[in-house]
């Protein structure tokens, strides 16, 4: 079982990253992935309390190195602690990001598609509420700081629900 966690600044290779997690493997019957993409458009809250669409020029993300790297490792410690995986890739950029970059990519190999899945889905879901990175939209509408949505924290929370549901 591997566990690779990358936080750079530059782009990545994802055909080459998923090659990478096959390449003499022959226990590895399924790979998820997920890709992160800066968007050109989000939303905002105006002053009159309304959603509005903003337009997006760049996205800049900050961090803390050393302290970023070891709250991923964390977390797909933990996913590998409720999945049976093979590996688990993670690869968080930073730095100033323009609409259509790659922002995030996780990747998750096991025998079966099942766990592959949900260990993805469990890092996204960390990775969007628990990741200690700061990111800063600046759009036709000002700059503004990015925080995780109430919709990011319900995901996460069913990832607690169910391991109550499992210490009962």
């Amino acid at each position: 079982m591997a566990i690779v966690v990358k936080v750079q600044d530059a782009d990545f290779d994802v055909g080459a990253e998923l090659a990478a997690m096959r390449i003499g493997k022959p226990t590895v019957g399924a790979i998820a992935s997920f890709i992160g993409i800066v968007r050109d458009v989000n939303a905002v809250t105006g002053n009159d309390g309304l959603q509005h669409s903003a337009q997006v020029g760049t996205l800049t993300l900050e961090h803390y190195p050393g302290m970023t790297e070891r709250a991923l490792e964390d977390i797909c410690v933990e996913a590998t602690r409720r999945w049976s995986l093979i590996d688990l890739l993670v690869i968080h950029r930073h730095g100033t990001l323009l609409p259509t970059d790659q922002i995030v990519f996780v990747a998750a190999s096991s025998a079966h598609r099942g766990e592959a899945f949900d260990a993805c889905n469990f890092v996204m879901d960390y990775l969007k509420t628990q990741a200690p990175f700061w990111k800063k939209e600046t759009t036709d509408r000002g700059e503004r700081w990015v925080e995780a949505r109430d919709s990011d924290e319900a995901a996460a929370a069913r990832w607690r629900v169910a391991v109550a549901r499992q210490d009962t």
